[in-house]
Order: structure tokens, then sequence, then C-alpha cells
């Protein structure tokens, strides 16, 4: 839960909230905003006429068509920006030149020239701006990084992630299609790796050497990359993702599957949809937006406690002197010279959750941001460093790190 005020002027305060955004990635943290009793979400903006008529109807929040008007209501105190990824910039400078607070969604930006901009207009604002959105903020995370920061194994050594998944078989847009604009498994689903081994390992990545893979005819995007992480400290961290949907690793666990959207058959079904053009990407989105028939199916499971499974994050190994540390089906695997313990989650969490209460704490009660610009900026850097790694085929040394949050 969010921090409880300690004076009459906070207990008990509300977070006036706008959405801007309401796409896939809006399904996904509605539930977590509707189950957060310190959030008031009082307006939404976007291009969609048939999605803002349904979230004013499930809400009775204001809508708009743009985030202008939205940011110009004096109600709104803060805005959750889930807009495509070459809106971040432009969107966040908008809502903090008119004094909004702000969570962006991952990745920050798309270059670190508009990061700059960001933090630039955030400084001048004098608004909080949290880069949000990463598995980081997730219990089996912030666990592993009590173990390790606790010392029962000693100091980290060594850090190995990787996920096989269908990401690249989700209905996309056409901004998600393009490099350019953001598009591809690196920028997507590179920070959840990146903002997790960085946190976990002290945050100042020294230099990356990696590899993006593009070769699916039916994606104009990379669906994979490998890169090699060197910290200051000379701790090694290893990230890999294969979005392309054959094999997936919640296989490799025990209460896992070979499924994560789609069953194999489907996703065999949907390669050659995209190959032939008989997909119809834009209603398949649709329906995972508010309202549509995939959202409750995806998004909306309630009241069920379920088994962790390697999702987008993957599968995650953390190698100590005395021992290591995996994900469990409720936990987290320890392996020490004592043998194998599963230590619980301290509550059954989630990232959304926990953005949602760490924008809570820093807006409402004043606390520190863990997840502030210049951490999302360095986040980003390694992700750019991978690409650019890739194309020329060295190694990138990094100039804009920053430490873990205390």
């Amino acid at each position: 839960m969010a921090e409880k005020a300690r004076s009459g002027e906070t207990a008990g305060r509300r977070l006036k909230l706008g959405l801007v955004g309401i796409g896939v990635g809006a399904s996904e943290i509605l539930p977590a905003m509707e189950s957060a009793p310190e959030i008031e979400l009082v307006a939404g903006a976007d291009v969609n006429r048939r999605v803002l008529e349904t979230f004013h109807a499930r809400y009775g929040a204001k809508v708009y068509d743009s985030i202008e008007k939205l940011c110009e209501d004096p109600e709104v105190e803060a805005v959750w920006i889930s807009t495509p990824n070459k809106f971040h910039a432009p969107h966040t400078i908008i809502a903090a030149e008119r004094g909004k607070h702000v969570v962006v969604e991952k990745p920050m930006a798309i270059s670190l020239k508009e990061a700059a901009a960001m933090l630039a207009a955030v400084e001048k604002s004098g608004v909080k701006l949290i880069c949000g959105h990463t598995q980081s903020f997730g219990p089996h995370i912030q666990t592993m990084r009590r173990i390790i920061q606790s010392g029962e194994l000693g100091r980290l050594c060594a850090m190995h992630v990787w996920a096989n998944t269908d990401w690249m078989l989700r209905p996309r847009t056409a901004e998600e299609l393009d490099v350019a604009q953001g598009g591809g498994v690196p920028y997507r689903q590179g920070p959840h790796q990146i903002d997790t081994v960085r946190l976990l390992g002290g945050g100042l990545v020294r230099s990356v050497r990696g590899t993006t893979g593009q070769w699916f005819a039916g994606r104009p995007i990379p669906g994979y990359y490998a890169a090699y992480l060197e910290f200051e400290d000379g701790t090694p961290a290893t990230v890999v993702h294969n979005g392309y949907g054959y094999f997936l690793a919640s296989e490799l666990v025990p209460w896992g599957g070979n499924k994560m959207r789609y069953s194999y058959e489907e996703r065999a079904a949907i390669r050659k949809q995209l190959l032939d053009g008989t997909r119809d990407e834009n209603a398949d989105k649709d329906a995972m937006r508010i309202g549509g028939a995939q959202e409750g199916a995806l998004f909306r499971r309630r009241g069920e406690r379920r088994p962790w499974v390697p999702n987008d994050l993957g599968i995650l190994i953390v190698s100590c002197e005395r021992g290591d540390i995996r994900q469990s089906q409720y936990g987290v695997y320890v392996y020490s010279d004592d043998g194998i313990q599963d230590v619980p989650l301290p509550e059954q969490g989630s990232s959304r959750r926990a953005e949602l209460e760490e924008l809570y704490n820093a807006v409402v009660l004043n606390r520190p941001i863990r997840h502030t610009g210049p951490w999302g900026m360095a986040t980003l850097e390694v992700c750019l460093a991978i690409m650019q790694s890739s194309k020329e085929r060295r190694e990138i040394f990094l100039s804009r790190q920053v430490p873990s949050p205390l």
C-alpha cells in the first residue's frame, strides 16, 4: 500500500489522475488503477472515439481528444502517458509545461536527445517525472534485491535473463512496425530486462556489446536481441529476448505451458496470416483495448492467485558468491550451501500497482522517486547501445548511467 500520510492535510487524499492514450497499455494498467484507493481517475484522452465513449461510460470520467485539452483541465494533477513511443517525449513536455506530474511508460523516449528535453521540461516546471512500466517494480525483483543487499549470499557476481515470447505475433499498429518510431523488441521489451539488471547490479553499466535480429518476413522490425553488459565494478549480465513465438520459455517450468497469449496452433496460423496479408490487425488490436472482446481475458482476471511464469521479462538467474536466486511459482528460489529455500513474496502485488504507489508517494507525500527521469534515460541509453553495437559490431561505452536508488 502507498505510505500513509502523517498529517490531516494528506490523510485519505486521492490523487486525481488523467490517462493519455487509452490503448492496450491502458487496458493493462486500468485494473490496478481501479483497485488503488488513493487514485481517482478523472480524465482520459485518445483519438479513438469508441474507446473514449467506453472509458467515459465505465468510469464517469471526462474525456478529451487531445493531451493539450486534458492538460488544461485544472482538476487533473498528474498524467499517465501510455501513447505510442514516438509521443512519449512530446506528450511529457506538454504535460510538464502545464504543471502536471507525469508517469511515462517504457521506453522513456526514442532518443537521448528527446530524453534530455523531457528532463529539462520537468526541471523547469518543477513537476515530478516517473519512468514507469518495467518489471523492476515487481515483487519478484524487489525480493531478489533485498536478498542481494542483505549480503547473506555474499557479493553479486553475475546475472543472466532470457525471454522467449510470442511478442512479435501480437497485433501491431503502423508505428509499432517502424524502428524509427520506437518499434521492435529492443525498444519495446528491452527496458524490462535492462531496468531489472541495472536495479540489481547497482545501476552503473560501463559498456554494452549487443546484437539484434530480424528474420521473419511478416514483421519489418527486430524481433530478437542478445547483449552482454559489464557494470563499472566488473559484474557481467547477459540479456536475451526472442519474440518470434516458436519456443516459449514458459515450457521450462513444470507449471507453465506452451501458451502465452496464443497456443502453438494459433501462433502458426498468425504467422501464415502475416505472410499472406490476411490478418486484420486493426480489429485484433481493438479487441484488446478497453471494452474489446479480449480485454477481460487478457487483463481483468481478478480474485485468483496466479503462479509466476516466464513472461516478457523472462527467466532471471542471479549468481552470488555463495548461492543463486531465480523466480519460483509463488516466490523466489534461493540456492545456498544450506540447500534450496522457496522464499515467498512479501505480498501479492504487481509491478503496475507499485508504479501507482510510487506516483502517489512522490506527489502527495513528497517521497523520493526511485524511477526518476535520469534513471529512465540511463536504461534507454543501454537499449540504444544494444542497437548501435549490433549495427557497428563493437563495444559501446556509456556515459549517462546513474546509481540504483536506495
